[in-house]
């Protein structure tokens, strides 16, 4: 039977971010999860559970991470493979939440468009940041998603739990991707998971940010389909 896929995109994020995935993979069932219904990692977490196949390989990035480590604390056995992409495992420390309480008070004083300008330079590499098609992308992504969706998602990371001491139970074949130059997740927090997750592995996109799907997708995909066919 071909394993279906369940996506789980990030923070300010649309399907547009795994358009290059999509576009490779009409030969089996690929199913976005709902970023936006949800205050709390919990909520996002029972809404996949609900509505995903019984089995299925987990692609999660960035918040979509924070997502499938409750999916995993809830259902590991419907997790056949686990994708965590430019994500890291612990809660919001100081500066995370005052960087996140920054974004609210430009939200909750009109200035929402602002939110994605103030994250361009820790989405892209500096070289990237005049690169109008990655630009395009990520204002349209931010747009898409609107105020209320960015305000309900910033709830639900801040109010995170911190998901490090139950990594060593994840017990399905685990791939890591990261992007060497994301400007929100480090090699010391991937590092941290890989080291926890018995037998995961590593793949380091050079001159990547933190979206490496839409950045590099000519590495990522195959990435992606090689170890979910695998």
């Amino acid at each position: 039977m071909t394993l279906p896929i369940v996506l789980i995109t990030g923070q300010l994020l649309t399907d547009a971010v795994w358009q290059p995935l999509l576009d490779a993979r009409t030969d089996r069932e690929v199913i976005v999860a709902d970023n936006r219904s949800d205050d709390t990692i919990a909520g996002f977490a029972q809404r996949l559970l609900d509505n995903a196949p019984p089995k299925f390989a987990l692609v999660a990035h960035a918040m979509g991470g924070f997502i499938a480590f409750e999916v995993m604390r809830r259902a590991p056995e419907r997790v056949a493979k686990l994708v965590l992409i430019s994500t890291l495992a612990s809660a919001d420390g100081p500066a995370q939440t005052a960087r996140r309480q920054g974004y609210i008070d430009l939200v909750t004083s009109g200035q929402f468009d602002q939110v994605v300008e103030e994250r361009i330079p820790i989405l892209f590499p500096e070289e990237k940041r005049g690169d109008a098609r990655l630009l395009g992308i990520a204002r349209q992504m931010a747009a898409d998603t609107g105020a209320d969706t960015f305000l309900a998602q910033q709830r639900a990371i801040m109010a995170r739990i911190d998901s490090r001491p139950r990594l060593g139970e994840i017990a399905v074949p685990t791939l890591l991707i990261w992007g060497d130059k994301d400007g929100i997740t480090s090699r010391a927090h991937h590092d941290e998971i890989l080291d926890a997750i018995p037998g995961a592995r590593l793949e380091v996109i050079a001159g990547a940010g933190h979206l490496p799907m839409v950045e590099a997708p000519e590495l990522v995909v195959p990435l992606l389909t090689a170890f979910i066919d695998g």
